[in-house]
Order: C-alpha cells, then structure tokens, then sequence
C-alpha cells in the first residue's frame, strides 16, 4: 500500500515516520525549506524519538519528502490529510486553507483513491469534497487526530483505539489494513459521526477543564482545597478517577478552544441555540488571566519588578512556542510594566516580536534577582533542581504554580509564599 501524507508539520511528520515502518510512505509539503530538512532526518520541531525514525524510514527506503504534488500523488492508494488547521487569535479555524491543499492534490490523484482526512476540519467537510469530487471516483474518510506532544510516537503506535469514519465497504477494508499495525480496536462509523467526535472529545475536555477552573476559584474563597474536592469528586462512580478534572492552568495551544468555536459556530449556522458550549470558552479566557491577576495584587505593576517563568514550551518534550500559554503570560506581564526572564530546558530561539523575554541559561540565573516565579511549562527536571539553594536568588519567594506541580519542593521551604489555582488564601 502507497500512502501520501499531505502535511508535514508535528501530525504529519509523526504519521509518515510511524507509518513507514509498515508501507511505502511519500511526505509532500508545500516548504521547500521543510522538505530539505526533513530529508536530511531533521524534523521541524522537537519530539522525542521523531528524528530518529524519520532517519530510520530514509535508510530503509520506505520513506520520502516532496515538495511536487505531482509525483507525491502518482500511484497513491491513500492520501492522509494531516495539514495542520490554522486557528486565529480568536480560535476561528481557517479551514479553507486546508481545503484548497486537499483540492490541490485530489485532481493528481489515481481515480478512486482514498483521501483520508486527520486535520482538523469541522463536520461535513468529507460530504461536501465527495459532492466535488465523487464524479472522479474519490473516496473520502475521516480518522480524527489523537496527537500527544512528546508521546507522539507512542500514541500513535500503541493507540488504544481509532476513530475511522467511513462511507463504503472498500474504504473500510483498506482502513483496516492500514491500522492494523497500530490497534487492536477500529471504532467504525459514518464519516459524519467521526467528524463530530473530534469535535465532541476536545469539547468536552475543555469543558472539564474550565468546570473544575471555576469550582477552583471558588475554593480560593471560601477555604476548601480544590485538590481535596478533585478526589472527592473522582472517588463517585458517575465520575471516576480518570476523569478529566484537575485545577490548573487555563487550556491553551488551540487544539481544544478550536474544537469548542466550531461547534459554536455549528449551532449558529444551523440554527441550534446553544449555552453550555458557548461559555466554555468565555470561562476558559478568563481563567488564563489568572496568573497576571495574582501577581498584580502583590507586584504592582511598573515598580521595575521582575518575574522569572520557568518553561516557555507549548507542553514539555516539544519546542514550540505556537498558542504557548507560558508565551501569551510573558506578552501580557510586559505589556503590564513587568520585566520578564525565562528559563525553558528546550532553549527555543524566540521570534523577533519576543525579544522582550530575557532567555537564561540556566534555572538559577533566570530566579536571580527576580521578585517572584511562575512555573509554566511541567518539564519533569525542574522536580529535581535544588530549591534550597535556588529559592534565596529570589529577592521575594513568591511563587506561583497553578497545577501544584512543584508542591512538594520548594513550597515546603521556610517563608516561601506558594500560591496555586484552587488554594485557599
């Protein structure tokens, strides 16, 4: 089986690499740039393990890179769809951009070829390729995108189960011969339902996130905890212990805030009037401020104070800084009169327009000096820094960490003031 991967940003790179353990795999991307890189083994951006079995995928030659449609497209059984979907500041999906790639590539493609769409597209986007392009014999379905920045691979090798939706028997059987090396459990359905469930899933992850958010805030009011209410709420069976319900940080990246704006915008192209959904992210824009809120009640702004970040990284085990909650804080705290210093152990290069964030070195020259300490990104090695020793470098220890991620270190220590989402005041 020839399979075309059409996109090769962090979804793409990962289903080529994996995939080219099994079949033959052809990547085509629109940047030149991109391509050179990856056929030198290089990935665009960091995730663990990538640029080794992209290498590995080369050296085999079940693997390559083009930036030609033409010849990416000749003699593929399936085109997968894993172009990124660009999402504005306000989390509006710019789906056409993605539309006009498909459209680009279809027309090359064998007659009854299978374009297997991952981006993220909202639903009904295969009924209405298959209206353009049914005439030609092209199949469409749809297989949601379950990536996991920094366990990428993992995901996507050991997947516990997929989402295939699909309209006919042939497209059905060859889903089945390209997810098998992957999973034991296809969940099948009309493409139409596949479509809805990666709408449904982020959604409701974000509506998890911004309910226990609210529940959190008012613990900081009235004196409850919210880690000790999260397992009560985990300890009823209606709800269970996986659920996803933690106090922290506002949801970021763009991935969920996507998913809940289409469906919004769902409800209002149809006329369904929807209120649970809409609030989600009215709730979740107000929680992402609530760091900026903490520190300007015990930092007033424009008094030369400094505040050191630790983690700059959309999530740890990757370096990008795209919908970075760590970034949109550091934006906000200077345009708010603050000093800002950041310490990521990635050591990303930052863009131009971020030249206002001072990159440290280290941990410790990023805490010296600074009045207090937001930890932003979860990477595992700042557990293991020497917090005594580190904490003094503070000219005031004060440090914030919505998730409690560090609560067993330097919050323990004498005199540091430890604030966290859903702690009491």
């Amino acid at each position: 089986m020839k399979i075309t991967v059409l996109g090769l940003w962090h979804l793409g790179c990962v289903t080529a690499a994996c995939c080219a353990k099994h079949f033959q795999v052809t990547g085509l991307d629109a940047e030149p740039a991109n391509i050179a890189a990856l056929r030198r083994g290089k990935a665009p951006l960091f995730e663990p393990g990538l640029d080794d079995l992209i290498k590995a995928g080369i050296d085999s030659g079940h693997l390559s890179f083009t930036d030609n449609a033409a010849a990416a497209c000749a003699g593929a059984d399936i085109l997968w769809v894993t172009h990124d979907t660009p999402v504005d500041e306000n989390d509006q999906a710019d789906v056409e951009s993605v539309l006009r790639e498909i459209r680009r590539c279809v027309p090359l493609l064998p007659a009854g070829a299978l374009v297997l769409i991952s981006s993220q597209l909202p639903v009904g986007t295969c009924r209405q390729l298959e209206a353009e392009f049914g005439a030609r014999g092209t199949r469409f379905a749809c297989t949601p995108e379950n990536l996991r920045l920094g366990k990428a691979i993992e995901i996507f090798t050991q997947a516990d189960r997929i989402i295939a939706g699909y309209r006919d028997e042939k497209s059905r059987e060859q889903l089945a011969v390209l997810f098998a090396p992957f999973t034991q459990q296809v969940i099948w359905m009309r493409s139409e339902s596949a479509e809805m469930t990666k709408h449904a899933i982020n959604s409701f992850l974000a509506l998890s996130i911004t309910y226990m958010n609210e529940v959190a805030r008012l613990c900081e009011v009235t004196g409850a905890d919210a880690r000790e209410v999260e397992r009560g709420l985990k300890s009823e069976s209606r709800i269970g212990p996986k659920a996803y319900l933690s106090p922290g940080g506002a949801f970021a990246g763009g991935t969920l805030a996507r998913d809940v704006v289409t469906c919004t915008n769902l409800g209002a192209k149809f006329g369904e009037t929807l209120e649970v959904i809409p609030a989600i992210k009215r709730s979740n824009d107000q929680h992402r401020q609530w760091a900026l809120h903490k520190l300007q009640r015990v930092l007033p702004a424009g008094a030369g104070h400094r505040v050191a970040l630790l983690g700059l990284t959309y999530k740890p085990g990757t370096n990008t800084l795209r919908r970075s909650s760590a970034v949109e804080l550091a934006r906000a705290l200077a345009a708010a009169g603050y000093e800002v210093r950041a310490f990521d152990p990635s050591k990303p290069e930052l863009t131009a327009d971020l030249g206002f964030i001072k990159l440290a070195p280290d941990a410790a020259t990023a805490l010296d000096g600074a009045d207090a300490l937001v930890v932003c990104t979860e990477w595992p090695e700042f557990r293991l820094l020497d917090w005594p020793k580190l904490v003094p470098r503070l000219r005031q220890p004060l440090i914030l960490d919505a998730t409690r991620f560090l609560e067993k270190s330097p919050s323990g220590l004498p005199a540091v003031q430890y604030i966290s989402v859903g702690s009491p005041s």
